[in-house]
């Protein structure tokens, strides 16, 4: 039996498809006793007090961690869940083309490799706080900054007005994007808020705000099997910061079980965008399939969050850490 620390269930997809296999979900267990007693207080012909006394137990059971080992159970057993791990890890399987073969999309499958957590919430707050920390040594004359990489000065501008006020590190305003929570600071080490937030808007490009999980199954680094996690389907309780000061950001082995979304495009040419008529009208099929093209190209170039190829997208149903057994630690160790 595998003990699993879930980072990662999407519960109503779960719920969905042990309906279809089992036609139904048990949602709780109850159990219920209920004991009674009747005595009387007084003398014998005139009954004063009548005393009832009864236990009830009640016990609710949450079978949430049980619902997914169900699925993963009810699948494997039905032929429809597949474990790719060994597969994905071979870098022949990639540049063959058979990797589509084994795992086409819509395809259901386990995949345990080497991955690491991403989200470019979490990296313009670090760089928030890291920028506050320059700001707070250099106002102490511990750090001496970098007079190249100086931003100018914010004395009054014209007509005698103040130029517009740095945000205060961690907070993004209405209608801002995330590197403005990152303020001005001079340049520390190479390195300023200007560097900073261009770092940010190209993260917030390739990989939508939202948490990721980057498998690297290859051990070349040249493969990425990437899936985005939807909130509110029971992962991250806490904020970003609580989950990576937890789960760091150094790779780690997980597991991901889900359905393959997409391949990255080898081809990664633009487009003719050529969707008008004979008669001069628009195509709409065409200008949508260009459209979509063009992103797709840009998806396999790696500047927005698309697959990129040799690797795929996963639509996932769960993701977590398989606990170790104390018994096969103690093995390793020896």
């Amino acid at each position: 039996m595998i003990l699993r620390e879930f980072l990662y269930v999407d519960t109503d997809k779960v719920r969905a498809m042990l309906a279809q296999l089992d036609g139904g979900v048990a949602e709780e267990e109850r159990e219920t006793s209920t004991q009674e007693r009747r005595s009387t207080v007084g003398p014998r012909s005139f009954a004063q007090h009548l005393q009832v006394t009864g236990s009830e137990r009640y016990t609710q059971k949450s079978l949430g961690d049980a619902l997914f080992p169900t699925l993963e159970e009810a699948l494997e057993s039905e032929g429809l869940l597949k474990d790719v791990s060994e597969e994905v890890s071979d870098l022949s399987q990639w540049t063959s083309g058979s990797m589509k073969e084994i795992a086409p999309p819509g395809s259901l499958v386990r995949i345990t490799a080497m991955g690491s957590l991403f989200d470019s919430r979490y990296t313009a707050s670090v760089f928030s706080a890291f920028a506050s920390v320059a700001l707070g040594l250099q106002g102490m004359g511990v750090l001496v900054p970098d007079s190249s990489n100086a931003p100018p000065g914010k004395g009054k501008g014209r007509g005698g007005q103040q130029g517009p006020k740095p945000p205060r590190p961690g907070q993004v305003p209405p209608d801002r994007q995330l590197e403005d929570a990152i303020p001005d600071f001079a340049g520390v080490a190479g390195v300023d808020g200007n560097s900073l937030r261009a770092i940010v808007r190209m993260a917030r490009g390739i990989f939508a705000p939202g948490l990721h999980i980057n498998l690297a199954p290859v051990d070349a680094g040249s493969v990425l099997i990437g899936s985005r996690l939807q909130e509110g389907r029971q992962y991250l309780d806490t904020e970003a910061d609580i989950l990576f000061a937890r789960y760091g950001t150094e790779p780690q082995e997980w597991t991901l079980v889900g359905s393959v979304g997409s391949y990255g495009p080898e081809d990664t040419s633009l487009p003719d965008f050529n969707f008008f008529r004979p008669d001069g009208t628009v195509d709409r099929a065409n200008f949508a399939e260009n459209i979509n093209g063009f992103m797709k190209t840009l998806g396999g170039m790696g500047f927005i969050d698309l697959p990129q190829y040799p690797g795929f997208s996963v639509i996932p149903f769960a993701v977590y850490r398989a606990i170790p057994r104390t018994s096969a630690l103690l093995a390793v160790r020896d």
